[in-house]
């Protein structure tokens, strides 16, 4: 008798059931949606809520339900007109502290989702979104160096008490004029000495009236400089748009200096192009203490030392034009209480070159104030600079600091995301923009669908008729294959793309192979003379070899494609894989079992209708 202990068959069910539930959540389709963020990742305030349901009340909307997820509200309409219309009232109502872009959400049903349910992420190609192409502005990157190199050796050379005529930019280099050959030798020996300056090339210009010293970037330098921008700006872009709640971005280099953007759900260009195009950048300025921002504010007289700006209550400040720190040298920050005032703080950790040049500004300026600017480049060419914290320095300070005087822990948290996900090495623009709109991406979802169920009901067909009884079980194995499958794909997240469909409908086929060996084999053992019983296990137990030898040489190929391979190709290796493990448990166990309760508990079977 060919039975299975009662154990195997729980887990079978037990696996079986999980499966089913997990991939429940692909029946209930999208709603068409409104995601409101803060166009700064802030914390949406209480009131908003009721704000956005006065104004849409107003317009005669409704929405069929509302939720804040995270840092996001997330309304929900019965159709895309409504959803259209919902947009433009509450752009028009909430301005630009807060970015109203048209979503597609999952109407998985509560109880689904409280269980950790979820559909299959699709990928741009199936549900539409957004791609742009962006270019990294390395002309600027190398001028902003630059700026920090004459910045950076004129600090050293008034701390070696130094006496020098300029220190300027001469082209793609630097000039130095000093007054004296002792003057010269000794800022040589500073320059070699400075490990801010190790990336410079220094050389002694034949004796004037004066004597001067060029300097040159490496070029390696300049090629760290580039990456470095690159990496800066990707992860920057990284942290933004996962702050803007835009499910499964796609981020990544292309080229020495491109980067590519997709944002897949997306279905409004103008509104992604704020969350991509309005990235920002940050500056620490010593404030001017000297002279009153009113007075130069009523009188348009600005000191030549300084520029002046206005913070977030709209006064107007003076700050010095030496910039001292810049974001792109900010490691890290994250928001908190001070243990023995229990205030709100911002705890900073700069760079190395940072925390230098924060260090000799500090030393210097204790009982001063210093500001922290906030420079946001819109879309459109708008710029906008708002001083958003003022802080005393207490006490000289370098790689890591503290920011206090803060209100609340809210605006310390505010605060640290800015510092922490705003700044950009180098300036970026859009070269290249395309839309996938979602009739598209339902066409390209409708085929793959249809390729998959033509491949499904062929292969039903061809079992059910050649193997009879055994290929019904088999063509059950293989439903339950792609149950498994799917809700494997929801399970782990993986976003679904037209190439992991192919390797959706290659498993397909893939996934009879093991029971064509095993029925061949059966029906060997049967010719042989065997009963059928004894040829029932022995097809299952002297095909397992061959068929572990053949799916492990196919497991082998898929994790070289997704070792290898970009962002489509891994897709299909995924897929491959994972059909590859549910078909081995469905055809293996899964039939086993099946037969078994058809035939193993028979003492005598005359004949297997296979």
């Amino acid at each position: 008798m060919n039975q299975y202990p009662a154990w195997k068959y729980s887990l079978i069910a037990f696996v079986i059931a999980i499966g089913a539930l997990y991939a429940l959540p692909n029946l209930y389709g999208e709603d068409p949606a409104l995601q409101i963020t803060s166009s700064r990742g802030f914390q949406i305030p209480v009131e908003l809520s009721a704000e956005i349901d006065n104004a849409l009340t107003d317009a005669q909307l409704a929405y069929k339900s509302s939720e804040q997820i995270g840092n996001k509200l997330l309304y929900r309409f019965s159709s895309p007109d409504e959803q259209l219309q919902a947009a433009d009232t509450l752009r028009e109502g909430l301005g630009d502290q807060y970015v109203v872009a048209l979503n597609l959400a999952h109407a998985t049903p509560n109880w689904l989702r409280a269980l950790g349910g979820k559909p299959m992420t699709l990928g741009l190609d199936l549900q539409g979104g957004v791609h742009f192409l962006m270019q990294v502005d390395m002309e600027t990157a190398r001028s902003q160096q630059l700026d920090r190199f004459v910045d950076d050796i004129r600090s050293a050379l008034r701390d070696e008490r130094i006496r020098y005529i300029t220190v300027r930019r001469e082209g793609n280099g630097l000039l130095m004029l000093l007054r004296s050959a002792e003057d010269r030798d000794q800022a040589m020996n500073i320059l070699r000495r400075d490990q801010s300056l190790q990336g410079l090339d220094l050389d002694e210009l034949p004796p004037t009236e004066t004597f001067g010293i060029s300097a040159r970037v490496q070029d390696q330098q300049l090629i760290d400089l580039q990456q470095t921008a690159l990496k800066q700006n990707i992860t920057t872009l990284r942290n933004r748009v996962n702050e803007l709640g835009v499910a499964e971005p796609v981020i990544q280099q292309q080229g020495a200096d491109r980067v590519v953007v997709q944002l897949p759900g997306v279905q409004d260009t103008v509104e992604a192009k704020k969350i991509i195009g309005a990235t920002a950048t940050l500056e620490y300025r010593a404030v001017d203490e000297q002279n009153d921002p009113f007075t130069a504010a009523q009188t348009g007289r600005i000191p030549p030392e300084s520029r002046l700006y206005t913070d977030q209550q709209g006064n107007p400040i003076l700050l010095k034009k030496r910039l001292i720190v810049s974001g792109d040298q900010l490691i890290g920050a994250s928001g908190g209480f001070d243990q023995q005032t229990g205030s709100p703080k911002v705890d900073v950790t700069l760079d190395g070159v940072g925390a230098k040049r924060m260090l000799d500004f500090t030393r210097d300026n204790v009982g001063n104030r210093m500001a922290v600017v906030y420079i946001e480049q819109k879309p459109g060419g708008r710029k906008v600079e708002e001083v958003i914290s003022v802080a005393v320095v207490r006490e000289p300070f370098g790689k890591r600091f503290q920011t206090t005087g803060l209100d609340s822990i809210g605006e310390a948290t505010q605060l640290a995301l800015l510092l922490r996900a705003g700044a950009l090495a180098a300036p970026m623009e859009i070269v290249e923009e395309r839309t996938v709109g979602p009739s598209m991406g339902q066409d390209n979802i409708d085929q793959g669908f249809k390729s998959v169920v033509i491949g499904f009901i062929l292969v039903l067909i061809f079992m059910a008729f050649y193997y009879r009884v055994f290929g019904l079980v088999a063509d059950l194995a293989l439903f339950v294959n792609l149950v498994l499958l799917v809700s494997l794909l929801s399970m782990l997240g993986a976003t679904l793309t037209m190439p992991g469909i192919a390797g959706i409908v290659l498993t397909v086929g893939m996934a009879v192979d093991a029971n064509v060996l095993i029925f061949e084999r059966i029906r060997e053992e049967i010719k042989n003379g065997n009963t059928p019983q004894a040829s029932i296990r022995a097809g299952y137990e002297k095909a397992f070899s061959t068929i572990a030898d053949a799916n492990v040489t196919t497991l082998i190929a898929a994790f070289v494609l997704f070792l290898f391979g970009t962002g489509p190709i891994k897709g299909f290796a995924v897929t491959l894989s994972l059909g590859i493990v549910t078909s081995m448990f469905t055809a293996i166990m899964g039939t086993r079992a099946v037969i078994n309760l058809i035939y193993g508990r028979r003492k005598r079977v005359a004949k297997l209708a296979i």
